[in-house]
């Protein structure tokens, strides 16, 4: 099925497999996925390399403010596809541990958002693409044309953390890992920059008891309704 040049916005809750989604959504419609994620990544890898975050952790806000014009994020695709700096492939860099263990207070900088928001936009404006994330559709792309908003039970979410953590050979416990997710619940939902809130115009799609493909025949008939396709 072809559809339109559109943009797909996609929030909600952590563990709904929203990810997981919006890539399979991108493959089977042409759609470039576009991963947040990796550009706030690749936001520290800079600040990292710049020497901006200190061996305690702290960050040194107004250099990275003062660097942060000196830095050409991209993503690419084809042949050399990932996420660049500058003429640099960094999409392995970006994954390893010490970038992990500074994303989180990195990405919660306002002027950083306001990055990686402006080299959204960019990508944004060649449509035929889809992005997933907890303010996608209210505050990256409020004009989307296609808004969903993702959400499940909070202990079927908790039970799917539970079984990628035992996947990975960790021990999890079930009632810290439900404990954890309803922490992050709230902090994403109240944080001061652009908390997670379903759009007014967002679809909500709940896939506590639902297969992908499932999920996959719902977003085909959603396209299909609200574009006038036959097919």
């Amino acid at each position: 099925m072809q559809i339109p040049d559109i943009i797909v916005a996609i929030d909600g809750f952590s563990s709904t497999g929203k990810s997981t989604f919006a890539k399979l959504i991108a493959e089977q419609y042409s759609l470039l996925y576009l991963d947040s994620g990796a550009l706030y990544r690749g936001v520290t890898l800079f600040a990292l390399e710049r020497g901006l975050i200190a061996g305690d952790g702290s960050i040194d806000e107004k250099g990275l403010e003062e660097a942060l014009p000196d830095l050409v994020l991209d993503f690419r695709t084809g042949e050399r596809k990932g996420t660049f700096l500058g003429e640099r492939c960094v999409e392995q860099e970006i994954r390893t541990l010490k970038v992990s263990e500074h994303v989180s207070p990195i990405s919660a900088i306002p002027f950083v958002r306001a990055f990686v928001d402006e080299r959204l936009h960019a990508f944004g404006r060649r449509k035929r693409v889809v992005m997933d994330g907890r303010d996608i559709g209210t505050t990256v792309f409020p004009d989307a044309e296609v808004k969903i908003f993702m959400t499940a039970r909070p202990e079927v979410r908790a039970q799917r953390r539970f079984d990628e953590m035992k996947a990975k050979g960790q021990n999890p416990v079930m009632e810290e890992v439900l404990k954890n997710l309803q922490e992050r619940d709230y902090i994403d939902s109240h944080r001061e920059t652009s908390p997670l809130a379903r759009a007014a115009d967002a679809f909500v799609l709940d896939n506590s008891d639902m297969t992908l493909h499932e999920e996959t025949v719902w977003f085909q008939g959603l396209i299909q309704g609200k574009f006038g396709i036959l097919e």
